[in-house]
This record gives C-alpha cells, sequence and structure tokens, in this order.
C-alpha cells in the first residue's frame, strides 16, 4: 500500500520524504476505520420545522453522553441545511421545509447526504434522507394555452368522418411516480354525441358523422386529472367551429364573442345589484334593532331615575290639591233610596260646587264636599221626599 500511494504521488507531483508518506498512510488508514456505514432516512416532502425524521443517536449506537462529549454537528457541501441535530435528545428533525421538485427537479430517486462528525476520538458518520413525492402540484395544461385575452379556434369540417382527430389537450405533472400520471375527461360539451376525449391520450375525436344541423360553435369542457391521493386536475376549454368555410365559422365566432361580452357584463351587474340590496338590508335591519335598543335603555333609565312626575292636565280639568282628574261640566252624584226603582242619577248645577278634592293626610282617600241646599232644591229627589214625611 505504500508503494501504491508513493506512486500515486510521483504521478501526482507531490514531493514528500519517508516519514511524511508514512504519516499519510497512517491517517488514512485512520479514517477508513473511523468511518462507520451509511444511515438511510425515508421521509415524504413538505413535513413542517420540527418534524421528527429519526432517533440518530439509537441508530448509531451512540449515547447522549457521547454526542456532548464529542460535539457531534452536521456537515454538509451545500449552505442551505435542512436538518437538524437536538443533542439532548439524539434525534434528527426537520429544519427547512424540503420541496422535493425544487431540490431534484426530473431526478428520481430524490435524495439529499450529509455527515455527522464527532470529536475525542474522531468519528464520521455519512446520512442519506430519500424524499418521497407527494401529490402537491397540480396539471398544467400546455395546450390549448388558456389566456385572457385570446381564444383557439379549432376547425372541423361539416365532411367529417366518424373518428376524426380534432386536437389534442397535452398536459404535464411536475409530480414523480404515480402521481404523474394523467387521465382526461370531457366534463361538458355543447353536444356530448358528438364528441369524445382520450382517456390516457387527451385526444379529442368526433363518435358519429357531422350533420348540417350541428351547431357551428361547440364549447368542449375537458378536466385533466392525476393519480395521486387525493387527486388534483385542471381544466381546460376547447372551442370547435363546425363548418366547411372559414368565412362562415369566423362570422359565427364573432357572434359568440358578442354573446359571451354580453353574458360577462350581465353577470357583473346582477352580482353588484346583488351586493348592493344586500348592503341596504343588512344597514336597515342594523338601524332598527339600534333604535329598539336606544328606546328600551330610555325606558329603563326612566323607569329607575327618582325624577318627580309632573302630569299634565287639560285646561277644562279642576284640579285643587294637584291630583283632581274630573271636568267641571261632568262631575256628577248617583243618589239611591231604599226603594233601588227610584234611585236616580244626579248632576250637579256647578263644577264649583261639586269637587272632588284630595285630603292630602291620607293616600288614595277622597271626600266629596257639596252643598245640601242644591240637594234639597231638586223637586224630584228622593232625599227631599224623605225629609218631607219626617
Amino acid at each position: 500500500m505504500a508503494c501504491g500511494i508513493s506512486s500515486f504521488l510521483r504521478r501526482t507531483k507531490w514531493r514528500f520524504d519517508c516519514r511524511q508518506k508514512w504519516h499519510l498512510l497512517f491517517l488514512v488508514i485512520y479514517f477508513i476505520h473511523t468511518v462507520s456505514g451509511h444511515i438511510r432516512y425515508s421521509i415524504p416532502e413538505e413535513m413542517k420545522r420540527g418534524s421528527l425524521i429519526g432517533n440518530l443517536a439509537q441508530d448509531l449506537g451512540l449515547d447522549l453522553q457521547r454526542l456532548r462529549s464529542g460535539r457531534a454537528r452536521i456537515v454538509t457541501g451545500d449552505n442551505k441545511q435542512y436538518t437538524e441535530l437536538k443533542m439532548d435528545k439524539g434525534i434528527l428533525v426537520v429544519k427547512e421545509r424540503i420541496d422535493r421538485e425544487q431540490l431534484c427537479g426530473d431526478v428520481t430517486p430524490c435524495s439529499f447526504s450529509f455527515e455527522v462528525i464527532l470529536e475525542n476520538p474522531m468519528e464520521l458518520h455519512p446520512v442519506k434522507i430519500l424524499i418521497q413525492d407527494q401529490n402537491d402540484n397540480p396539471p398544467q395544461v400546455l395546450y390549448p394555452v388558456q389566456t385572457g385575452g385570446s381564444v383557439v379556434y379549432e376547425m372541423v369540417p361539416r365532411s367529417a368522418d366518424v373518428g376524426y382527430l380534432v386536437t389534442k389537450v397535452v398536459a404535464v405533472d411536475v409530480d414523480s411516480g404515480q402521481n404523474a400520471w394523467l387521465s382526461y375527461k370531457l366534463q361538458k360539451a355543447t353536444d356530448r354525441a358528438l364528441f369524445e376525449v382520450g382517456l390516457q391520450n387527451g385526444e379529442i375525436r368526433t363518435i358519429r358523422q357531422v350533420s348540417d344541423k350541428d351547431p357551428v360553435k361547440q364549447i368542449l369542457t375537458v378536466i385533466v386529472e392525476d393519480n395521486g391521493q387525493p387527486s388534483r386536475s385542471a381544466t381546460v376549454t376547447v372551442t370547435v367551429g363546425v363548418a366547411d368555410s372559414f368565412p362562415e365559422a369566423l362570422s359565427e365566432m364573432s357572434d359568440f364573442a358578442q354573446d359571451k361580452e354580453y353574458d360577462d357584463n350581465l353577470t357583473f351587474y346582477l352580482v353588484l345589484a346583488l351586493a348592493v340590496v344586500s348592503f341596504l338590508f343588512i344597514t336597515c335591519v342594523v338601524v332598527i334593532i339600534s333604535v329598539k335598543i336606544y328606546r328600551w335603555r330610555q325606558s329603563r333609565v326612566l323607569y329607575h331615575s327618582n325624577l318627580p312626575v309632573i302630569p299634565y292636565y287639560p285646561p277644562r280639568y279642576s284640579d285643587t290639591l294637584g291630583t283632581g282628574t274630573l271636568q267641571h261640566v261632568y262631575n256628577y252624584e248617583v243618589c239611591r233610596t231604599t226603594d233601588s226603582r227610584k234611585s236616580d242619577c244626579k248632576f250637579g248645577r256647578a263644577g264649583s260646587q261639586n269637587v272632588l278634592i284630595m285630603d292630602p293626610s291620607s293616600t288614595g282617600t277622597m271626600q266629596r264636599l257639596q252643598s245640601e241646599k242644591s240637594i234639597l232644591d231638586e223637586p224630584d229627589s228622593p232625599l227631599e221626599d224623605a225629609v218631607g214625611q219626617e
């Protein structure tokens, strides 16, 4: 081995003396003995930060004291480090989000490697992380090109036979494996009995003979799905013109564009009107509720307050002590005798002689002051007859 190393050094034009050659040989043998076998972990992409990858100390057969005393650290050849070693637990966790497509692109399988180095004595442990693809990307439609300003039209002559190839939908998926397997389905069509879409290749073909009764403009909506779990999809709209000449198809497509613009404007105004009506309705409801709450709070404040209440009396009401409520012209009294058939109701002559007065010394008790003269003056009064009999 020493001779082989010496010949290698001579070919590379290195100049060492004999002692330096032996030192180099011992260093190579030392590193051969300190490097252990590879450790591999397999994890899915897009794992959250701090997610567990594996118990590195247990897999290497090391205790936590050895990791601390050896000042274990991770060394990578890249500037970005995706993993982190927790010294207190001896576990390997995710430090940065791993995107398989960004890390490896189309390369399969996707992986990255690093070394765990320990000192005193020096140990080198290579670690390899395999990244499993996740279905995190939807299919991308390459053709027909879907742009907001222009529409791609496909022409089909009316003389087209069964199986006529109209166009082909082309899509790709940046995921790998079965997540990148795509299937094509016809979601909507103006006439579903006229066209079909190939499940695997995305080819749009006619399934019957084109007739003169078929509309000129045909709109097909194709959905592209991948094979991931859960599956992701993308849709593409294909506009087909069924006509024998280009001017005929162009005139029909122009009318179609105007109709589409009108429909878009109508939809916008309908949505705007709905939003305005909803806003006004909500505003009215809020105002009504606010007014009711305000009135309820005012009533509660007046109910719990100790302020005196000053009543209002019309000018024709008599009030001697602030509590009278009978009008002058409508004061009356009821007179009864032992014979109920002679009972009568008599009105007073003047309001000043028939006034209800509240006794200030008692609450709710009223005295009625009336002149006996006014009673006796009545010609048919039962009281007057009783006095005369006496």
